[in-house]
């Protein structure tokens, strides 16, 4: 029971997989305008994170590893992440149209979105076993929406502060994410 506690602690605040492991920043930056587009995204991610972490542990253990496929790895894991954020897009294109909308092209961006699969890769490297790798996948996920809310709220705050021209947007956003990944940081002895 303690092994996966420190396992969630780890995989949310010491080796957080945007701040401190620096993947998937593509739709940290561009899903955190907005805290209600955040969430909804950070929803997203953990549905496809846990979904795809287990299901790539089964195919690379029982599928890819006894028959010697495992140079398919990257082919494999792509093909399952890209199959789950459709089944996302199309749900939320008929349940909540509203987040649908306001996710825009971030949404199909999950299947590029090299944090889900850095989660995957790592679940098979660490040699976790399918419980570790599905708790290892919650909690990077449950990480990686902390990120991503507590960064859409200061970017809702930063909104409105008096900024410098030249540091306005995307570059206080950069700004703002070195600063909260330093406060991250600070968890790097905990584990």
């Amino acid at each position: 029971m303690t092994d996966y506690l420190i396992l969630i602690v780890s995989c949310i605040f010491v080796n957080n997989i945007l701040l401190m492991q620096y993947l998937g920043n593509c739709p940290f930056l561009g899903v955190s305008k907005k805290m209600e587009t955040a969430t909804g995204m950070a929803m997203a991610v953990i549905f496809v994170l846990v979904m795809a972490g287990s299901i790539t542990w089964v195919v690379d253990n029982f599928l890819l590893k006894p028959f010697g496929l495992e140079y398919l790895r990257t082919l494999t894991f792509i093909l399952v992440i890209a199959c789950l954020v459709q089944f996302v897009e199309m749900f939320l294109r008929k349940s909540i149209p509203t987040l649908y909308a306001g996710l825009g092209i971030f949404l199909p961006l999950i299947t590029t979105n090299c944090a889900v699969m850095g989660v995957c890769l790592i679940n098979i490297m660490e040699e976790y076993s399918f419980m570790q790798a599905l708790v290892s996948s919650f909690a990077y996920a449950i990480g990686f929406g902390l990120a991503l809310v507590l960064f859409a709220g200061l970017r809702e705050r930063i909104v409105l502060a008096r900024v410098p021209k030249p540091l306005q947007d995307t570059s206080i956003g950069l700004v703002t994410a070195g600063m909260l990944s330093l406060a991250f940081f600070a968890f790097k002895g905990m584990v």
